[in-house]
């Protein structure tokens, strides 16, 4: 029912269709009156609405009442299954969404459906191939303005998104708020396998692949598979054998930038990752992961041949060159062959005659560290290694077990 016969006229239009008033700039039609003056103000500029706070203009009354509650901090539109508020019916409408799980935007070339009719239009430039934004820095495109806008931080170094609690930036609100998950401590995504939650939803994807076998990246030289995008650039340069990063200090190449940044803690000495429980520091956090384990006796790399367990990864590769024979370093002067890149390395400094471990008291030099601290025995006098069989002590733990072995000969031959 209506109070007036105009406002009756003007909804008869809605069901038989008709649209009387027509733009004379770009011939589209309105059914009301009304709405041609709000869209005529797109081809003349007229914004008649003015914001008293801040001076802005809008073509419509009802986008001045919107803005006016960036003013206000009123968000009237609220939520019922989460209870967030909006300042913007339509930003409820989407986020509801969220909740109910519909796509109502479809792409027609590959079928993927879409919450929101931008983002729809955003992912069709993938198909299309278009990138209408360049960086005038580099003149890299990009199909969308905000990954533009984005990419212009590298250049500017600007970083406008602060962490409140230790101040730290950021040039993204995405690494924002991932980043305050380590604050709050919350991992908002779980795998339905096994339950472990993650703090990013890229990590949990990455980490679904463990259950799932995927391995969507693959190297087009040799064809190996990889789970994670990094892993097959990384991989990349062993067939193109670049190493882009250089120790400004050794000139020492790397592969990894990564690699780089901890190498030059080597130069610096520093060592950020530090063991809680008795206060050691590490260069490295895989190191100090691994060094954990001493801690809590965690062994989770167990070999399939005879169960015996390690705390690294390394260390089960390593062993199972025991039941392989694999042998996979080989020296280059006598073509002797390693199962540790260790063993090797100490190898070669038989041909070189490097000696690298010198003693601080008589300055005389070793190709091992073993064989130096067997050394320094000598200057401190200690004799830690006991016969099992006369109690007798050695410096070195070898001269105990031999002497015990010819102990036990004479002792069959008398």
């Amino acid at each position: 029912m209506f109070t007036e016969k105009s406002s009756l006229n003007k909804h008869t239009i809605i069901h038989i269709g008709e649209k009387p008033h027509m733009c004379e700039v770009c011939r589209k039609r309105f059914s009301e009156r009304g709405k041609l003056i709000k869209h005529v103000r797109v081809h003349t500029g007229e914004k008649p609405h003015m914001c008293e706070v801040c001076k802005k203009m809008f073509t419509q009354k009802s986008n001045l009442n919107n803005h006016m509650r960036i003013h206000t901090g009123e968000k009237p539109h609220l939520c019922e299954v989460c209870r967030k508020t909006f300042r913007e019916r339509g930003k409820l409408v989407k986020h509801m969404r969220i909740h109910t799980g519909e796509k109502p935007y479809m792409c027609e070339v590959c079928k993927k459906m879409f919450t929101e009719k931008g983002n729809l239009n955003k992912h069709m430039l993938i198909h299309i191939g278009k990138k209408p934004h360049m960086c005038q820095v580099c003149r890299k495109t990009f199909s969308q303005k905000d990954n533009l806008m984005k990419h212009m931080r590298i250049h500017t170094g600007e970083k406008p998104h602060m962490c409140a609690v230790c101040r730290k930036t950021f040039s993204q609100k995405a690494h924002l708020i991932n980043h305050m998950r380590i604050h709050t401590g919350e991992k908002p995504y779980m795998c339905e396998v096994c339950r472990k939650t993650f703090s990013e939803r890229g990590k949990l994807i990455k980490h679904l692949r463990i259950h799932t076998g995927e391995k969507p990246h693959m190297c087009e030289v040799c064809k190996k598979m990889f789970t994670e995008k990094g892993n097959l650039n990384k991989h990349m340069h062993i067939h193109t054998a670049e190493k882009p990063h250089m120790c400004e200090v050794c000139k020492k190449m790397f592969t990894e930038k990564g690699a780089l940044n901890n190498h030059m803690r080597i130069h610096t000495g520093e060592k950020p990752h530090m063991c809680e429980v008795y206060r050691k520091t590490f260069r490295e956090r895989c190191k100090l992961i691994n060094h954990m384990r001493i801690h809590t006796g965690e062994k989770r790399h167990m070999c399939e041949v005879c169960k015996k367990m390690f705390t690294e990864k390394g260390n089960l590769n390593n062993h199972m060159r025991i039941h392989t024979g694999e042998k996979p370093h080989m020296c280059e002067v006598c073509w002797k062959t390693f199962r540790h890149k260790d063993d090797l390395i100490k190898h070669v400094r038989i041909h070189t005659g490097e000696k690298p471990h010198v003693c601080e008291v008589c300055k005389m030099m070793f190709t091992q560290k073993s064989s130096l601290n067997n050394h320094i025995l000598i200057h401190i006098g200690e004799e830690p290694h006991i016969c099992e069989v006369c109690s007798k002590t050695f410096r070195q733990k070898d001269s105990s077990v031999n002497f015990g072995r010819l102990l036990a000969v004479s002792w069959r031959n008398q």
